[in-house]
């Protein structure tokens, strides 16, 4: 059996994963938009946690970034 290595990351460095209901209310979208992002692919890189849909917040970031319209 081999055993995942991992990452030498601190503790107060991680942050708790984002849920699909706080990906929605974040994005301002209704919760089955997530489900369909997840199923369809087009919004954030999302992570499947048994049963649950999480997200890592910087991954939520980085895809509204790109989203951005207009000039800076």
């Amino acid at each position: 059996m081999t055993h995942a290595i991992l990452p030498d990351v601190d503790a107060g460095q991680r942050q708790p994963l984002a849920t699909a209901q706080e990906i929605a209310d974040y994005c301002g979208v209704p919760l089955s938009t997530v489900y369909q992002w997840s199923s369809r692919g087009g919004g954030p890189r999302l992570i499947k946690v048994g049963r649950h849909l999480r997200g890592r917040w910087d991954d939520i970031e980085r895809w509204l970034d790109a989203r951005t319209v207009g000039t800076a």
